[in-house]
């Protein structure tokens, strides 16, 4: 016997036999398959009668009957029956008998059997196949080796909205239009080259069923190979994964939005300045939810005037910030920051703060930008720059409006939405509130500001034989005014008291404060009393305010004898420059601060020739958080190299040398040269 061929086909798997049986029931041709299927080689076969070789006694009768049927009727039979083998065993065999004639006009009999059991699997497994194709939820497609559609299941046919006889002999880009079919198309190809199979890969789109809507999908492709691994083509699966994608889609906008809050709140009312948080504002929004934004505030608001919930009529408002994401048009059609702009009652940013509610016009129309922009020109400017989609929603904090913010999209092609609205409002609600506090602040500090100015000297006298200068700067930024203060008093004998001071705190109480200490100073200043006994004085003076201290240094120049007299309470010493060159921190005892109590003060007597100068100045000038202060005092006496620099230069120099805006407290500086 040869060896067993590998199977080819379904016939060969089946094992399917053949054998010829001439009228008187002698067998006329013996196959292959019969060889193998019966035992009995064909030399062992041929010529013997069927019945004899392959029937048990007991179905002999039954198997001559229906052989004599099927010769006489021409009719075909099927059915299983027991055969015996050549070792003497007994198999059930399916068969299917028919009668065949040759040219002379004889019958014969064809008999084709195969092993029951093997029938009856492969029969099994076609069912199930087909059942699992046409059952399945998941969408299946056979694909041949030119990737036309040679079978397609109910499934895919609902997901790509066709019938499967739409889908038979077609490519996918005649079926799917919608999809990115050049790359389907090349990965099938891979994959039917390579034979490695494409897995779970996910892909978004819309097919026919659904062309308003767009879809997900996790895709497979796999290689099918018959046997000895003849290529028959490409197998696709195909699982709807919409609503998973949708869920991922919402988590990582939440997610998103999350950060977006949780940025704001970081970067949002860092300072409290009115300009910089609005402008904090628009960069957090942009590009995260909106290619342009701009910040406006009703100018009520600024001046703090707090008006009544308005309802109609137009509104003034000043722009405090624009920000896009990329250059565009768009930028160009918002008010500039810092400028004023009336917009009308029918504008939608003048509706979102007289109804204190969100804004928003999902997609945008050119009739819609009429009501956006400030003019037709502005409208035309946005149209161009391709805003379809508009969002403002209201500055409100402490149930006060304060303005708006507004947002518009258009590179970004997805419409605002309501997840939108909230998003912009939750970040607008926590600006208005650092927006309220910064506007507030600012009213308290320019008042404090105004006050301490309105406490301290006028431009400085021209005492005998003395040349002044002065400066006086506010704290920056986020830092309060303080209590800092100099004066220069005219004295009997034409002697000058010099006086440089810090009320430590701040706001209007410490600028108050400084007012009532340069007050008294004055009047005590008058007794013509040793520095000392003045700064005693205000020492008993401070003691009765309530939680306030004070340092103080109080010099008397004395012309005609060319000297001075120092006391200090508590405060930086002075630097002395001589007319030949060289400054010195004057060595003085330091002395306890005003306010203290109980601790005696003492008057140091230092030479003053014509040309020197000394240079009174508050810690505002040298104090840093960061640097050590010796070093800020080293740097101070190296500033002043040039005893021949006019004192105004000097007072320039100082200060841009030495103060830091970023971390600066108010700075009193005042410099007297001895003069003939």
């Amino acid at each position: 016997m040869t060896d067993t061929p590998e199977p080819r086909g379904l016939l060969d798997v089946l094992g399917v036999a053949a054998v010829v049986l001439d009228a008187e029931g002698r067998i006329r041709f013996w196959s292959p398959e019969a060889e193998r299927l019966f035992g009995w080689s064909a030399a062992e076969a041929l010529g013997r009668f069927a019945g004899r070789l392959l029937v048990n006694e007991e179905h002999l009768e039954l198997v001559v009957r229906l052989f004599q049927e099927v010769l006489e009727s021409g009719e075909s039979w099927a059915g299983a029956f027991p055969v015996r083998m050549r070792d003497g065993g007994t198999r059930l065999v399916e068969f299917r008998n028919m009668r065949l004639q040759d040219t002379f006009g004889d019958f014969y009999a064809l008999g084709i059997a195969a092993d029951h059991a093997t029938v009856q699997r492969v029969e099994t497994e076609l069912a199930l196949s087909e059942r699992l194709v046409s059952q399945s939820p998941i969408g299946l497609a056979l694909m041949d080796t030119e990737l036309r559609y040679v079978l397609v299941n109910p499934a895919l046919e609902r997901i790509n909205g066709l019938p499967a006889e739409k889908h038979m002999g077609r490519r996918i880009r005649e079926t799917l239009p919608f999809l990115d079919v050049d790359a389907i198309e090349q990965t099938l190809r891979r994959v039917l080259e390579s034979g490695v199979p494409l897995v779970d890969q996910f892909t978004v789109g819309r097919t026919a069923a659904h062309p308003d809507e767009d879809h997900a999908w996790s895709v497979s492709f796999y290689r099918l190979e018959g046997p000895r691994g003849r290529v028959l083509g490409v197998g696709v699966s195909v699982v709807d994964v919409t609503e998973r994608y949708r869920s991922a889609t919402e988590a990582d906008r939440a997610r998103r939005r999350l950060a977006v809050i949780a940025d704001a709140s970081a970067r949002v009312g860092t300072t409290l300045e009115v300009d910089r948080t609005a402008h904090e504002l628009a960069e957090v929004v942009v590009p995260e939810l909106a290619d342009v934004a701009a910040v406006d505030v009703l100018d009520s608001v600024l001046s703090c005037r707090r008006p009544g919930a308005p309802e109609s009529g137009p509104e003034l408002f000043r722009a405090l910030a624009v920000k896009a994401a990329y250059p565009t048009e768009a930028l160009t059609a918002a008010d500039p920051a810092g400028e004023l702009a009336m917009y009308g009652a029918d504008r939608l940013v003048t509706r979102c703060v007289h109804t204190a509610r969100p804004v928003m016009v999902a997609e945008v129309g050119t009739e819609d930008l009429a009501d956006i922009a400030r003019s037709p020109e502005a409208a035309a400017q946005l149209e161009r720059a391709g805003v379809h989609s508009y969002l403002a929603v209201p500055l409100i904090a402490r149930g006060e409006v304060l303005g708006a913010l507004d947002l518009k999209r258009a590179r970004n092609p997805l419409p605002f939405d309501e997840d939108d609205v909230l998003l912009a409002t939750e970040l607008a609600a926590r600006a208005a509130v650092s927006i309220d506090n910064a506007r507030w602040y600012q009213s308290v500090r320019n008042s404090a500001v105004t006050l301490q100015r309105s406490l301290l000297p006028g431009p400085p006298p021209h005492p005998p034989g003395l040349e002044i200068a002065s400066r006086y700067r506010p704290a920056h930024g986020s830092s309060e005014v303080g209590g800092d203060w100099y004066d220069v008093i005219p004295l009997a004998g034409d002697k000058t008291a010099l006086v440089v001071g810090d009320v430590m705190g701040s706001g209007i109480d410490a600028a108050a404060t400084m007012g009532r200490l340069r007050t008294a100073t004055c009047a005590f200043a008058d007794l013509d009393l040793d520095p000392d006994q003045v700064l005693r004085h205000l020492d008993k003076i401070t003691s009765g305010l309530e939680h306030y201290i004070a340092t103080c240094l109080y010099a008397v120049y004395d012309p005609g004898r060319g000297r001075c007299r120092i006391a200090n309470a508590g405060h930086l010493p002075p630097v002395l420059l001589r007319a030949g060159g060289g400054a010195e921190l004057v060595d003085l005892p330091t002395g306890a601060p005003l306010g203290v109590g109980g601790i005696p003060f003492e008057t140091t007597v230092v030479d003053f020739r014509p040309g020197d100068q000394l240079v009174l100045y508050t810690d505002g000038l040298v104090e840093t958080r960061h640097d050590p202060i010796d070093e800020r005092l080293d740097a101070l006496l190296a500033l002043l190299d040039d005893p021949g620099r006019s004192l105004e230069e000097t007072c320039d120099l100082l200060l841009d040398a030495l103060r830091r805006d970023e971390e600066s407290d108010d700075v009193a500086l005042l410099i007297a040269r001895s003069r003939p």
